[in-house]
């Protein structure tokens, strides 16, 4: 069964509170998605740290219920 949009916003915003998000459904399928994330806890991180924070927020789903996930992550912007 394919996670839900709203669950995968809710499950990313509860472990980067301060972050933008923005989740694309590619597919329309509803189980393959893009995740642009730009966060402060990103920042001084490699983006293989950032992606390994990114799955940890998704705690297992991603392979499981959420089959497919591509990622852009990177630190926020200081305005």
């Amino acid at each position: 069964m394919a996670m839900r949009q709203e669950e995968i916003e809710a499950l990313l915003k509860d472990a980067f509170p301060e972050a933008d998000i923005r989740l694309e459904d590619l597919a329309g399928d509803g189980d393959h998605y893009r995740a642009i994330i730009r966060a402060a806890a990103f920042a001084g991180k490699s983006r293989v740290a950032q992606h390994q924070m990114v799955y940890a927020a998704l705690k297992g789903r991603v392979g499981n219920e959420l089959h497919a996930l591509a990622l852009d992550t990177g630190p926020k912007s200081q305005p």
